[in-house]
């Protein structure tokens, strides 16, 4: 029973995934007929402007935003299972604006010397920033043992990185203040084949390092006791955890900016979907499912108030948010009930 249940949620968040593929080739500024969507793909350089809008814009936004919503859902993951707590996330811990402000100054720094910034220095300048939030979260978690203290900390070491990033902005030349503006609130607009191929394997490399944690994830689940009696190096387990959804985390923000609540909302919803918390299970899932999302809050918003675009992280909070107020309120009943 239980593996059929599982069979008929994978089918369904791949299929979940691919149509919304497919309508976002097809839906934007210039409607693309579904009778040449094929024969675009099939010829990138000879199937005229359809083909030309699909491989120079929509393929390479699309494969980013699948990849790293599927990496900021694994990094949420990861995460939930480091603090044993569903609210925890990348985004509400602070960790990723505090990417976001070591990015955002290594791109005024390069920008206003003339140096060309790599993509490989865009992730090592997001991962350092992403490892200072966690380890400024790691220290105030050995101090405090409400998980609701800690969470406010998360946020307000998000507010005074976003005002530090914003500070910083206002220094940089008029003429890259545009792209740091749309950069610093969240956005697949404007990702290229060149992001795509070095995005590409962190993302995949980052899945399958979960993939080979999910059984002590699966013993740590259970207690740290239970953990440690079956073999598991709990000091290195947690480096490891650690490290893994920094470095996911810091991938989606090198490339994409800080998105909102996708990795709260996405493995809730994947573990209700499957009726398990099994590491093995979940981690793929989450993985499909916060692609899903991504596509989805993305082809929102390219399109709802087109030409105009908005910021992808307003989108993801629009949906996000709630399933959050959600696990608040049943932690609250829970709380009660016990």
């Amino acid at each position: 029973m239980e593996k059929r249940r599982y069979a008929a949620g994978y089918a369904l968040l791949c299929l979940l995934v691919l149509a919304l593929m497919a309508v976002n080739l097809l839906v934007g500024s210039v409607p693309i007929p579904a009778g040449e969507l094929l024969p675009a793909l099939l010829r990138p350089s000879g199937g005229g402007d359809a083909a030309a809008i699909l491989w120079r814009m929509r393929l390479p936004r699309l494969l980013a935003a699948a990849l790293l919503g599927g990496a900021l859902s694994l990094s949420g993951l990861l995460l939930q299972s480091f603090f044993n707590n569903p609210i925890a996330g990348p985004f509400v811990l602070g960790i990723s604006s505090g990417a976001k402000l070591t990015v955002a100054l290594t791109m005024i720094l390069c920008l206003r010397w003339g140096m060309n910034l790599s993509s490989t220095a865009l992730i090592a300048a997001a991962f350092a920033g992403a490892l200072l939030s966690m380890g400024f979260i790691l220290l105030v978690s050995g101090r405090v043992r409400r998980m609701s203290v800690l969470i406010i900390c998360g946020v307000m070491i998000g507010y005074i990185c976003s005002a530090a990033t914003d500070f910083a902005v206002t220094f940089a030349d008029e003429s890259n203040i545009v792209n740091l503006h749309d950069w610093s609130l969240g956005s697949f607009s404007g990702t290229g084949w060149a992001s795509v191929r070095a995005m590409t394997p962190v993302v995949l490399l980052g899945l399958l390092f979960a993939v080979l944690l999910s059984k002590p994830m699966g013993a740590y689940a259970l207690g740290e006791s239970y953990a440690a009696s079956v073999g598991v190096n709990l000091r290195l387990f947690r480096v490891k955890l650690i490290l893994l959804s920094s470095l996911l985390s810091a991938c989606v923000t090198a490339f994409a900016g800080p998105i909102s609540f996708v990795g709260i909302a996405v493995p809730h919803l994947v573990k209700s979907l499957f009726r398990t918390s099994r590491p093995l299970v979940v981690i793929p899932a989450a993985f499909l499912g916060g692609a899903a999302f991504c596509l989805f809050c993305d082809l929102i918003a390219r399109t709802a108030f087109a030409p105009t675009e908005v910021s992808i992280s307003s989108v993801t909070a629009v949906f996000g948010a709630p399933v959050v107020i959600y696990l608040l309120l049943r932690r609250q009943r829970e709380g009660r009930n016990g």
